[in-house]
């Protein structure tokens, strides 16, 4: 049972209404940061009007206002959805109302979200001021799925503030499920009409809106001379071709404004305009048959002289399958990867910085001819969003393990998006056929963040995370040579044998109190743990007795100072300290590859608050891996790379590493 579901019932079974514990009717909702000038009293849709309805049934016109305090982008955003009935269907389910004795106070939307679509909760209390609604409302009717809508998408932001700084392509993503455009059409007129073509033949919604140079919300709506609105998204349905009586051909686009009606727009080919005269009577009846209520034809050239952005939303064959509008268009092919930035794993940083560039998540692109792609990034956060971007390079298609710095410091780039705090980043481009590397990146190294990357294509493509399998280069464990120093070894031998039991051997505790005494500073005594001579115990100890020899104790100081050199390798900036992105390839240095996966749990236990290792933290961990290689492969002794244990042997193993 859903919650939704499991709420309802329990609320009817009370008698009560829902109030959402997770966003309470209180100012905090509202304004996080600011602090309005007046109190917000909390009305359900019953306690404002005689009969609230949630959604109207048929066609209908689309009333929705932003209110005194509402967002017009949000309210332009809606009404694109609105035009578009099979998607707003999904994020406003029909089959809910006040009515009834089901009525409980409950409401749910789906929403696109941090990569998947979420089933979101509110209570029907919404802030008004002096007995309005405060926020987005219907302006002739007493329908509510609109303010609804907005309670669950401000439930996201955590606060009705923080969509103050949303956006169109980020609303119109959250709720389409797909990856969105910006398109400057005075850059290339010319490519502009070709992409135009291509984008009314596929699973796109476009819009055209004109965005003033010096680009702010205004309260109230502005129009240009020919009555089109600033700031306002019209949608594009089609391109069409007229002939006048003197064989001249024109080309119109055929508009709509979600928000108004077709006899604002009073330019050239605007539906009594003059230039209608020009045109065979059968030739007009043809193209104004084309018009559906609201929709209006404009000049192909005036367009391009009125319109500023082209703002696309584009939906993949799941996205668009709900909208019947799009059945009979071509269908973008897309690939999806999940994955997280991590502070010492995967968070690199932008190529401004060489030495942790390539520990970013790398992602191998597979094109089977050559094709115009769409590569769009989406940061999950939404509260403190980072500076985000991708770059690409070309890759040989047999590549099949991630790829290391030096092929970054000695190749260039191909692609590189911009970078910008928004919550999506995409980049259209041309590409060959073959392979590509995709990295997704944060501006500064070590932030952390989950991001969605997507590759939107006309044509089938692959994508997948190249990374290293876990592989026991060589031993860690240095076995001391027979004849060694005779002189330091002599000396660590009678400390050795005062502290040893009658068997010559030592346990941890007494293993501690030896290393102290031989450790020559404090930065290499930092090992000399009480945790790690345990582990140094159960690593080398073969007889299960938790007692080390003397030969085990030669084994571990060659060991150590094989370690110390590897250690030393890798913090060049400070002397005992070693940066988190760089254990990776200190660990490959003393014999570990490792995957990114068991890279992030030797992180989460081993990094220190300023992302950094000290020398114990590090020879904990390779004996850690050392016990972890060594059980498996006493267990693998056919080499199958799996392994079967009892739950006995599970816990001995998992207790020993």
């Amino acid at each position: 049972m859903s919650d939704y579901d499991r709420i309802k019932r329990a609320c009817v079974k009370r008698g009560e209404l829902w109030e959402d514990p997770d966003f309470p009717a209180a100012q905090t909702s509202v304004f996080y940061h600011q602090t309005p000038p007046f109190q917000f009293q909390w009305k359900r849709p019953k306690d404002l009007c005689a009969r609230p309805g949630f959604v109207q049934d048929g066609p209908s016109q689309f009333d929705i206002s932003p209110g005194k305090m509402g967002d017009r982008w949000l309210v332009s955003c809606l009404g694109v959805l609105f035009l578009n009935k099979g998607l707003f269907y999904r994020v406003v389910p029909a089959d809910q109302s006040f009515n009834g004795e089901q009525y409980a106070g409950v409401f749910r939307f789906r929403l696109w979200w941090c990569g998947e679509w979420t089933e979101v909760l509110v209570d029907d209390r919404l802030p008004t001021v002096h007995g309005r609604l405060a926020f987005l409302q219907s302006q002739h009717s007493d329908y509510f799925w609109a303010g609804l809508l907005e309670k669950a998408y401000a439930k996201l932001h955590g606060s009705y503030e923080a969509l103050k700084y949303g956006s169109l392509l980020d609303g119109l993503a959250d709720l389409t499920g797909g990856i969105t455009e910006s398109i400057q059409i005075k850059q290339d007129i010319t490519a502009c009409a070709r992409l135009l073509h291509k984008l009314l033949d596929m699973t796109s919604i476009i819009t055209a809106t004109v965005q003033p140079p010096n680009y702010q919300v205004r309260a109230h709506v502005e129009k240009l001379a020919n009555g089109i609105q600033i700031g306002t998204n019209y949608r594009i349905y089609a391109v069409e071709r007229v002939e006048k009586f003197s064989g001249e051909a024109v080309q119109l686009i055929k508009l709509r404004n979600p928000l108004g009606t077709s006899n604002e727009y009073t330019g050239s080919w605007s539906l009594d305009s003059t230039e209608w005269s020009d045109v065979n009577p059968l030739e007009q009846e043809r193209v104004q048959a084309k018009l559906t209520e609201d929709e209006f034809w404009v000049a192909y050239a005036d367009f391009i002289k009125t319109f500023t952005n082209l703002e696309v939303v584009h939906l993949d064959s799941d996205t668009s399958r709900d909208e019947p509008s799009l059945h009979n268009k071509n269908t973008w092919q897309m690939r999806l990867y999940q994955g997280n930035w991590q502070k010492g794993v995967s968070g690199g940083g932008c190529r401004n910085n060489p030495d942790t560039f390539h520990i970013n998540p790398q992602l191998q692109l597979l094109l089977s001819e050559m094709e115009e792609v769409i590569v769009s990034l989406n940061q999950h956060s939404i509260m403190e969003p980072k500076v985000i971007g991708f770059t690409a390079y070309s890759l040989p298609k047999s590549t099949t393990e991630s790829i290391g710095k030096l092929f970054f410091k000695k190749n260039k780039s191909l692609i590189n998006s911009q970078y910008t705090n928004s919550r999506q980043v995409s980049h259209r481009c041309q590409l060959e056929q073959g392979g590509y590397l995709i990295l997704p990146t944060t501006f500064e190294p070590g932030q952390e963040s989950g991001f969605t990357l997507r590759v939107y294509s006309s044509k089938p493509l692959k994508l997948k995370l190249l990374d290293t399998p876990p592989y026991l280069v060589k031993s860690a464990i240095v076995k001391a040579p027979p004849l060694l120093d005779g002189k330091s070894f002599s000396q660590y031998e009678a400390v050795f044998l005062q502290l040893a039991d009658e068997h010559r051997t030592v346990n941890a505790f007494e293993l501690q109190e030896l290393l102290d005494a031989c450790l020559p500073n404090d930065y290499i005594k930092s090992c000399a743990s009480i945790e790690v001579c345990r582990q140094v115990v159960l690593t080398l100890d073969t007889t299960g007795t938790g007692r080390l020899k003397f030969s085990d104790f030669k084994d571990l100081m060659c060991s150590l100072k094989h370690w110390q050199t590897a250690f030393k390798s890798h913090t060049k900036e400070k002397t005992g300290i070693l940066k988190a992105e760089r254990l990776r390839d200190a660990l490959l240095e003393v014999g570990f590859q490792l995957s990114s996966d068991v890279l992030a749990i030797l992180i989460l236990r081993y990094m220190r608050k300023d992302g950094t290792l000290r020398f114990g933290d590090f020879v904990s961990a390779i004996l850690h891996l050392t016990v972890s290689f060594s059980i498996f492969e006493t267990k693998d002794p056919l080499q199958n790379g799996n392994i079967k244990l009892s739950l006995a042997e599970w816990l001995k193993s998992s207790l020993t590493c």
